[in-house]
């Protein structure tokens, strides 16, 4: 466990109030073996009231980015039991999860800023644009949880306007040389096509930062959703089937397939 000041002690309320939990919440850790507080009041027959230590709140903290990462309470304890558990993967796991969001917050930003932008200089704005917005703002509460929001949020600002701007230009070229070998008839075994392959995977993960949950929702996205924003998803569909074939052919497995 990581090392921690071992002198303060929490009662459970206390404990609740400082990390934004619920006494029931903590209760039920308890309850399930997950996390018990292991100090106690000063008592002569050892009868003193139960407060967390140092040491349980390092768990705690363990337990919470576990929970994040998408472990269920049954997965965390598990994990946290194993032989070869290391508090410092968990902690960069959770980290690289929540440095992981951009380009669909940076569009609805985009959109809400226009249209601000256009109702503050009171001109007219079409519907069209009202519904873009609509549905740029929908799409994202539908498949992304507001953690993840938050991650591809913050995945931009580690990446930056230059790079993402680079990468908004590479998809549509990417693309266009994807459907160039589909129309020849190209085995996606070949090897031209697996470099495209490894190419795409790369462009995904340079957005999810290689976080499964968020790559997972992407894929049920494009899955689901027949246009996104003035993209035709549903013509698409054939490339994303080639392109499977392709990663199946490199023994690529995509985070969160």
């Amino acid at each position: 466990m990581p090392q921690t000041n071992p002198g303060q002690l929490w009662k459970v309320g206390e404990l609740a109030g400082r990390t934004g939990l619920t006494v029931r919440t903590l209760h039920h850790y308890d309850a399930i073996g997950l996390l018990s507080p292991s100090g106690r009041t000063g008592s002569a027959h050892g009868s003193g009231h139960r407060l967390y230590t140092a040491a349980d709140v390092a768990r705690l903290q363990q337990v919470l980015s576990l929970k994040a990462l998408g472990f269920s309470l049954e997965q965390v304890s598990e994990y946290l039991s194993r032989g070869d558990y290391d508090p410092r993967q968990v902690v960069r796991l959770h980290l690289e999860r929540v440095r992981a969001q951009a380009a669909e917050l940076r569009e609805i930003t985009a959109r809400l800023t226009a249209l601000a932008d256009a109702l503050d200089r009171q001109e007219v704005v079409s519907a069209d644009e009202f519904l873009n917005t609509i549905e740029g703002m929908t799409m994202l509460d539908k498949y992304y949880t507001p953690e993840q929001l938050e991650q591809i949020k913050a995945r931009g600002e580690q990446v930056g306007e230059e790079r993402i701007r680079e990468v908004e230009a590479e998809w549509p070229r990417l693309m266009a040389a994807v459907q160039a070998e589909m129309d020849a008839g190209t085995d996606p075994a070949d090897p031209k096509v697996q470099a495209f392959a490894h190419k795409w995977v790369s462009l995904v993960n340079e957005f999810t930062g290689g976080d499964p949950g968020i790559t997972a929702s992407l894929r049920k996205m494009y899955e689901t959703e027949d246009r996104i924003h003035t993209m035709d998803v549903k013509a698409m569909r054939p490339m994303f089937e080639y392109m499977n074939k392709a990663f199946a052919a490199a023994g690529i497995k995509l985070p969160g397939a």
